[in-house]
Order: structure tokens, then sequence, then C-alpha cells
């Protein structure tokens, strides 16, 4: 098989400046949370203007795990409400929609331990590599070096017992039907990337870092008008966003057939 290289190059430029209507519907500010069982919550929160930040709550133990806090004061005012502290930041990439509110949330919360994979971080505490595994409270976090939007890129996943199904937060490697732009790295990093991610079991909840999902589905329904699974999936988020209703988690394998053609072929797996 040719890997059109050049075509999902083009894909994750075209997608990332096409978000006016998904800015519009996402102005309201909406935050929800997704309970994974009686003990864990993953709070939702939005970010900037597109931006999400989680919160990954465990109720027995009294704490949070805050993802890509961008705006601590949402993630402190979140954890007084359940009355729980924060424990760890784990940072996604060095960007500042992702990363730039890590001084701050760190002067927070004294003695934080912050991590992530590139010492571009602000205020991190501990860099990270591949596949090392975390252990926060009974939580389970292998972390996965996937390189192409930033060098230091890292998605963060969990699938332990006390978890009933495997979540990652993808940040800006993956989103739902589709991918980041190629800042640091080439579609070769990019297929490398999304190997890794495609070996994760297909009940994944996937977490992105953006609201990208509408504008994603509708360039890919302008290149292929019939597939009818990229037509459900875009009907099924647009109503989401009408109700102010954040589309993440969407599951690895709900989306079959959503992705660009020039991105499918670069890996076996495609993503919702």
């Amino acid at each position: 098989m040719v890997l059109n290289f050049l075509t999902l190059f083009k894909y994750s430029w075209k997608t990332s400046s096409y978000f006016v209507s998904s800015r519009r519907l996402y102005s309201s500010q909406f935050s929800k949370y997704d309970s994974i069982s009686d003990r864990y919550k993953i709070h939702i929160l939005p970010a900037l203007s597109d931006n999400y930040m989680y919160l990954l709550t465990d109720k027995f133990l009294k704490f949070g795990i805050a993802v890509d806090p961008v705006e601590p004061e949402k993630i402190m005012k979140t954890l007084a409400m359940e009355e729980l502290e924060l424990r760890a930041v784990i940072t996604t990439h060095h960007h500042y929609d992702h990363a730039g509110g890590n001084k701050l949330i760190s002067e927070m919360k004294k003695n934080l331990t912050i991590y992530g994979g590139d010492e571009r971080i602000e205020a991190l505490t501990n860099k990270i590599s591949h596949n090392e595994i975390l252990k926060i409270g009974d939580i389970v976090i292998r972390c996965l070096h996937t390189p192409c939007h930033t060098s230091g890129h890292v998605c963060y996943f969990i699938d332990c017992e006390t978890i009933p199904e495997p979540i990652c937060f993808t940040g800006d490697t993956l989103f739902i039907g589709g991918c980041g732009r190629f800042f640091e790295g080439s579609a070769n990093d990019m297929l490398q990337s999304l190997d890794i991610l495609s070996a994760l079991p297909l009940s994944t909840k996937i977490y992105c870092g953006h609201e990208y999902s509408l504008n994603n589905l509708k360039y890919a329904l302008s290149i292929e008008p019939d597939n009818e699974e990229a037509l459900n999936k875009f009907k099924e988020i647009q109503e989401k966003l009408k109700k102010s209703e954040p589309s993440v988690p969407s599951k690895l394998a709900i989306s079959h057939a959503t992705l660009l053609p020039g991105v499918k072929m670069l890996s076996p797996v495609t993503f919702g």
C-alpha cells in the first residue's frame, strides 16, 4: 500500500483552521461530568475558545488529577465543590493552551506534582517517558509518547481494575474524526503515533484536547459525502453542541469510517 502522506498533511492543516461554527456553539461554556463508576468521575471543563480540560476525581480517596489545566481557577472551583484535593497534573504537551496554567496552579497548590514528556512544559516536576507507568492513588496510568503535533507529546491511557472501562486523554494527537497538526513532526511520525493508539482496546473512551469534532466531520463529508457513518456521527455531535453538550468522549471504535480517506490509509484502525 502507498501511504498518502501528502493527503494527511493537507487534512491536518485544513481541519485545524475550520472551526467557526464549533466556536459559536462552544461559547455557552458548558461543563459536565462523565460518571465512569460510583467512585470515579471525569469532569469535562471548557477553557479558552475551544479547549477541553479534564479533572479525574476519586470520591473514595478524596482527590483529583487535572489534565491540561490551562484555566486553574475552574479546576480548583470544581475540586472545592466536590470537597477534594488536587493530587497531580498530567500535561499532554507544552503549548500554552494546554500547559499555560501549570505555573499558576502550582502556586495555588504547593508541592504539586506536574507530569509531562517535554522539558518545555511550564512548571514541570516529573518528566516521563514512553510506556512509563504512573500510580496515583489506585489509578494506574500508562504514558504513551505520540510525537508529531509536538516532539514531546504524551497521551495518557488508563485501564485498571478500579475503572470499569479504559480511557485515554489524547491531547492534540487524536481528535474525534481527525488528528492534530504537524508542528514538530512528519506524516511518518503521525503514522507511528496513530499506530500506538490503534493498539489500545477498541472500547477505549477518547478525551481529546479541543472541540473540533463537528468541523473534522464536516470536512470529511466534503471528501466522502456518501459516508453514512460520518454523516450519522456529524448529526449526533451537531445535536449535542446545540444542547451545549460536549462531543467527548467517543469510543475508539465508533467512527470506523469517519476519517478522511488519506488518514484511514495511514493506520489499520480509525478513530471516533
